[in-house]
C-alpha cells in the first residue's frame, strides 16, 4: 500500500501508472488525473495494456478491496491508501 503523501508527488511527476479497477459508472464520476480505465474484472484480458516501464499504483473508491485484489494479479504492483475518494479529498 502507498499512501496519498507518498503517491502525489509520483503522480505530479509522471512516475507511477495510475489503474483505476473501477466500474465504468464510478470511474465516469470521477477519477485521478491520468488514470488508465480498466475495470477489476476485466483486468486478467487486459494486462497487455499494462506498462512494464513505470510503477503501476491500482485505485478503486476508498475501501482498498478491488485495488488491493488488483495489485495483487500485478507483479510489482501497489494499491493507493484512501483510494480516488481520499485524493479528491472526500
Amino acid at each position: 500500500m502507498i499512501t496519498q503523501a507518498d503517491f502525489k508527488p509520483l503522480l505530479k511527476h509522471g512516475k507511477v501508472f495510475v489503474l483505476d479497477v473501477r466500474d465504468q459508472n464510478d470511474f465516469d464520476e470521477g477519477h485521478i488525473p491520468w488514470a488508465k480505465h480498466i475495470p477489476l474484472k476485466e483486468l486478467a484480458e487486459r494486462n497487455n495494456e499494462l506498462p512494464t516501464n513505470k510503477p503501476i499504483i491500482t485505485v478503486c473508491g476508498k475501501g482498498g478491496g478491488r485495488s488491493a485484489e488488483a495489485a495483487a494479479m500485478i507483479p510489482g504492483a501497489d494499491w493507493l491508501e484512501g483510494g480516488t475518494n481520499a485524493y479528491f479529498g472526500e
